[in-house]
């Protein structure tokens, strides 16, 4: 069940732009034995309590969460309040159907761009989402952090692009086929002074977890 935040056809162009946090946490952790990354705990919460609140605290607003494996207990465990949660019931298929599932949740609302952050990456913080947040221009935005020059997450799709970006969101690739096509338009946000961009995959990198 999806709930839908309120929406407006036409938002005022003298408006503060609306960034929305849209959090991808519906992977099923293959690697991991088949532990599920949102219910992996880092110093003292879930990974998704913890990406919730960077993505909050980077200042997005609405917050949207994209489930997959073990959602009903994400829902039960996590702080998911105040969040519109999806459940994406192809999240087998990988991170491109839940960041459609998620753009899709978004689409006709009144958020102006969108700011993605994946589960799995809880050493990027709320002052990587703001810079990120930051870049926002118009509806046509596109951004992305980098550490020391390479592409990262989080990134920033303006709405306008939201159609394009899930035409070919398949498999594991989530929106880098469209990113690689379109490197030159991407405006990146150096991060690695504030941010640590490893993933929580395999078994060796829940080392990273306190």
């Amino acid at each position: 069940m999806t709930s839908t935040p309120h929406t407006s056809s036409s938002p005022s162009p003298s408006a503060s732009p609306v960034v929305a946090g849209l959090l991808l946490a519906a992977g099923g952790g293959r690697r991991l034995g088949g532990r599920p990354k949102a219910l992996l705990e880092h110093r003292g919460r879930l990974l998704a309590d913890h990406a919730v609140t960077t993505l909050r605290e980077g200042g997005c607003g609405p917050v949207h969460v994209v489930l997959g494996a073990a959602a009903d207990e994400v829902r039960a465990r996590a702080g998911l309040s105040g969040c519109t949660v999806s459940v994406n019931p192809e999240w087998t298929e990988g991170m491109g159907s839940s960041l459609r599932t998620g753009l899709a949740a978004l689409t006709g609302t009144d958020v102006d761009a969108v700011v993605v952050l994946l589960v799995d990456q809880p050493g990027i913080g709320a002052e990587a989402v703001a810079r990120v947040r930051a870049a926002y221009r118009s509806r046509t935005s596109l951004a992305a952090a980098s550490y020391g020059g390479e592409r990262g997450h989080p990134v920033l799709f303006g709405a306008a692009l939201w159609a394009d970006i899930s035409a070919g969101a398949v498999g594991d690739q989530g929106a880098r086929t469209y990113l690689r096509a379109h490197r030159d338009a991407i405006t990146l946000v150096e991060c690695s002074d504030v941010a640590q961009a490893y993933d929580i995959d395999t078994a060796e990198d829940l080392a990273h977890l306190e």
